[in-house]
């Protein structure tokens, strides 16, 4: 049983995506953990604001099958995956820690974007301050404190899923 982290995000029909999105993780993990949900500003292209969020939890699945149930995840929820990286997206689901497996950087796990983006370091460490960064041996909440990256590009949102 491995504890892992994902990154949650949606520019389109965002409310509707993120709430099944977690309905899902809620019906196939046990003991899901959600940070706050931020809207933040599309990053590499301009489109409509995004909402994110990051989730925890304990899988028996092995990185590569989680990542193969995340893609299939995204798909469900009308993903298009188009030439271009910086995109509008229904559902963008990232694996961003699996326990203390450090594949980087073949498998970009960690991964990148937990040093990279405000809306994925400051949600994970809300939910995993003490985690250890497993590349760089810190733990989470050190890095977002000691980060240049700025929180205020991030609004709380109140999302209110059934």
């Amino acid at each position: 049983m491995a504890n892992v982290y994902i990154s949650i995000g949606s520019n389109i029909d965002r409310e509707t995506n993120i709430c099944s999105c977690i309905q899902r993780l809620r019906q196939a993990f046990r003991r899901i953990t959600l940070s706050h949900v931020y809207e933040s500003p599309a990053e590499g292209f301009s489109g409509e604001p995004f909402l994110n969020l990051v989730a925890g939890f304990d899988t028996n699945l092995s990185p590569d099958k989680l990542r193969i149930w995340l893609r299939q995840l995204e798909d469900d929820h009308g993903r298009i995956r188009s030439r271009e990286k910086y995109s509008d997206r229904t559902l963008d689901a990232d694996l961003l820690m699996y326990g203390d497996l450090n594949l980087q950087p073949g498998q970009n796990l960690p991964h990148n974007d937990i040093l990279r983006y405000p809306f994925v370091l400051f949600p994970l460490a809300e939910i995993a301050s003490e985690a250890l960064h497993p590349a760089l041996q810190q733990n989470i909440g050190t890095l977002a404190s000691e980060s240049i990256l700025s929180a205020s590009s991030l609004k709380p949102v109140k999302l209110t899923c059934r």
